[in-house]
């Protein structure tokens, strides 16, 4: 669980940079250049497996990382930092309903554990006026993408016909996600010779760090936890992301509200941790 809690304080940092230091910046290029650059952090890793599995990881990281960070990145236009933030509460649920859905079965617990921690991450949402509906959507399409991609990765580990370790695959899921996106990211590359150097440095964290090191540590860790725990561990980095957002970048919010809303997600956890085994 240290990998995915590690990721969300990392991500937690993100959501502002992105909102706030990277406002105005082409979405589709900027995510292309982070899934770039996290590719080629990753590339001395990279060995050979079957064609099979290699088709695989490039399909997957272009649904969790192309089409989810293009439509992620397209939401800042409409919504502030922190309430893109708090519109990835939905994400557990999808976590929780696709992972059933893989098993053919119906798992209570997943799915109350993810409600509760939806309840407490909606709690901190209360009293936002002037919501954006296309920002909300983009934002859900989003959630889904990176809740399949997720869930799909884990049934590849346990179907691939060798075994697979994650820094070997990493490559080929930034590679996917690359690859999606480069058609959108070439039609606008003008945005380049204008970023600042405060630009710059946030684009190389949110490549090495918020790309590279954290959906490495989410994919890893997703492997090892059981989905009610996965889907309310997707709901964590909302709270962190908020108080980053408050504290750093000066946006406002409802504090009593987040601390009603974080406990919710505590409770929510403990929950989740009655199904200790990995499905």
């Amino acid at each position: 669980m240290w990998q995915l809690l590690l990721a969300s304080l990392i991500w937690s940092v993100s959501f502002g940079l992105i909102g706030n230091e990277l406002a105005g910046v082409p979405p589709a290029g900027l995510a292309a250049m982070r899934l770039a650059i996290a590719a080629v952090l990753f590339l001395p890793f990279m060995r050979s497996a079957p064609l099979r599995v290699n088709a695989a990881l490039v399909g997957i990281g272009a649904v969790q990382f192309g089409v989810m960070s293009f439509m992620f990145m397209c939401s800042f236009r409409y919504l502030e930092s922190h309430e893109v933030v708090l519109f990835t509460v939905t994400t557990p649920i999808y976590v929780a309903l696709i992972s059933d859905a893989f098993r053919r079965r119906f798992r209570a617990v997943n799915l109350c554990a993810a409600l509760v921690s939806v309840a407490g991450a909606g709690i901190v949402s209360l009293g936002i006026p002037g919501l954006s509906l296309p920002g909300i959507l983009l934002i859900q399409a989003s959630c889904v993408c990176f809740a399949l991609g997720q869930l799909l990765y884990r049934e590849l580990f346990v179907r691939s016909p060798q075994p697979l370790t994650d820094l070997q695959c990493f490559f080929w899921l930034y590679l996917g996600g690359f690859l999606c996106l480069l058609p959108l990211g070439l039609g606008n590359t003008a945005f380049v010779a204008s970023m600042t150097w405060r630009q710059w440095l946030s684009l190389a964290f949110l490549a090495v760090m918020g790309s590279g090191v954290s959906y490495f540590l989410w994919n890893s860790g997703a492997r090892k936890v059981s989905a009610g725990t996965l889907a309310v561990m997707n709901n964590l980095k909302i709270p962190l992301g908020v108080l980053v957002s408050l504290l750093i970048f000066r946006e406002r919010m409802n504090l009593a509200g987040l601390a009603a809303g974080l406990l919710l997600m505590v409770v929510a956890l403990w929950l989740a941790r009655f199904q200790k085994e990995p499905s």
